[in-house]
């Protein structure tokens, strides 16, 4: 008889753990229906046939979790029962967050849907007034061309404006260079000797590049004399 209990709270609790695992899979289809781009007025057939099967599925794990109560009322032994009701208690929380996880996602769906529906009605009653007042549509419109115009026209003051800060950082950088440039060469001209140590520098490249040349002139002629 023990035996016979045990393989029946086996293959309950089998069917407990497989119906929860199709009871997530649901929940993630049955949660898309509220991220659709353009959710419909009233819910798609999809979307009710999801929801008929998640409460079926409920409606079944209700069922296993009376059979395993019942079960563990007949056990005898105790340290099994023990073990046995963790595994039940556990089962009727989890039932219990997936009736409120049911509850949450409908209540999303509904308020979607709610939001969808309104938006729908005010463009309806937009363009219902619209249609019954063209002069009303026309001022409309000049109005969004001149906040267009208005926004071109401040897209290009921030265009000039950024070109104007440029231009005048770039003629800081002048003065800037020009401020150096003058200062080195007056330090330079109020040295004793310098100008005239930079121009025997000068003269003195210049010989050397002469000579170098005139080496390398002579060196070439007598290459072409001696082929």
């Amino acid at each position: 008889m023990a035996t016979s209990t045990g393989t029946g709270w086996a293959q309950l609790r089998q069917q407990a753990r497989s119906l929860e695992t199709q009871t997530e899979t649901l929940f993630h289809t049955y949660s898309q229906f509220a991220a659709v781009p353009n959710i419909p007025a009233k819910p798609s057939e999809d979307e009710r046939h999801t929801e008929a099967k998640l409460q079926d599925i409920l409606e079944k794990r209700e069922t296993l979790i009376s059979q395993l109560t019942r079960l563990l009322d007949s056990e005898a032994t105790l340290t099994a029962s023990a073990l046995k009701q963790n595994n039940l208690s556990r089962h009727k929380e989890v039932l219990q967050e997936h009736r409120r996880e049911l509850s949450r996602l409908k209540s999303q769906l509904n308020e979607a849907r709610n939001r969808a529906n309104l938006l729908s009605n005010v463009r309806s009653d937009i363009d219902a007034y619209h249609s019954n007042n063209p002069e009303a549509a026309e001022a409309d419109y000049m109005l969004g061309e001149r906040s267009r115009i208005e926004n071109s026209h401040n897209m290009a003051d921030s265009v000039l404006s950024q070109a104007y800060a440029v231009n005048e950082s770039f003629g800081i950088q002048r003065e800037t260079l020009a401020s150096i440039n003058r200062r080195i060469t007056g330090a330079a001209s109020q040295v004793p000797g310098l100008n005239s140590l930079i121009g025997r520098i000068s003269a003195r490249k210049r010989r050397d590049g002469i000579i170098m040349g005139s080496f390398i002139a002579f060196c070439f002629l007598m290459f072409l004399y001696f082929m």
